[in-house]
């Protein structure tokens, strides 16, 4: 039976069907459209595409980051939405393994790299096992040059993914030679991809609750660090004020 699959982690919006024998249909698209107005109407096309009834679907499987905090929530509560109205199991995969994906092959390490805003990425490391991926670096953040140094002392070629490498990685001068950057379309998010982890996940037992499964973040989105800014001005913008005027009895109140 097929599995649905969605990748909405970044810009690229991705959805497809799979099942154990093949790709059955899959949609990618890079536009200026917010994953809110696209991925369902792409979910009934792809299921469309694919010949597939809803009802057919043997579980759900979505990447969960990290990756933008606003396409991660869209693309995981559709995907809640979806398995528990079908009473099917989801399946959370990492961002970083779904890119891993474009490249199972022995002897090399897949590193990725995404945007993680103000000159930083996210990026951990994964390498082939024969039969899935294995993760051989943890997920971190930390800033583009650190990312591409760690890549540098690696007795090993490595594949560079994700959407940094070609917003910001192809311009640095003097990359490591065991850096390999692949040909766009191998380096961007597929669902298939995630599909194809999915299946592997689904056959293992290795499924999530649509109760309990959130995204991956790392760090804080940009309005909660504005937000714990203000709050730490209002804090002490009071307590210079209680400084200034005490009050009586602890109320606050000016006597």
């Amino acid at each position: 039976m097929p599995i649905l699959a969605m990748d909405t982690a970044t810009m690229v919006s991705s959805v497809a069907v799979a099942d154990n024998k093949k790709l059955l249909a899959e949609l990618i698209v890079e536009n200026k459209l917010t994953h809110s107005e696209t991925l369902l109407p792409h979910v009934e096309q792809v299921l469309n595409m694919a010949g597939t009834k809803k009802e057919d679907l043997e579980a759900v499987a979505v990447s969960i980051g990290p990756g933008s905090f606003t396409g991660l929530r869209i693309g995981l509560a559709a995907a809640k939405a979806i398995a528990y109205g079908l009473n099917i199991p989801i399946i959370g995969i990492p961002t970083m393994e779904g890119l891993a994906w474009h490249y199972p092959v022995p002897g090399i390490r897949v590193a990725g790299f995404i945007d993680a805003q103000k000159g930083n990425v996210y990026t951990a490391h994964y390498k082939w096992n024969g039969s899935s991926f294995d993760e051989v670096k943890s997920i971190e953040v930390v800033s583009l040059e650190d990312a591409v140094n760690i890549c540098s002392v690696l007795d090993e070629p490595v594949m560079a993914v994700g959407d940094m490498v070609s917003k910001k990685l192809t311009r640095l001068d003097n990359l490591p030679e065991n850096l390999i950057i692949p040909p766009k379309h191998t380096m961007m998010p597929r669902a298939a991809n995630i599909a194809m982890a999915g299946l592997k996940k689904l056959a293992a037992g290795n499924v999530g609750s649509v109760m309990d499964m959130e995204p991956i973040y790392i760090r804080k989105s940009e309005a909660e660090v504005l937000w714990e800014k203000r709050q730490e001005k209002l804090t002490s913008s009071l307590s210079q004020t209680a400084d200034t005027f005490p009050g009586g009895e602890g109320n606050g109140s000016i006597k």
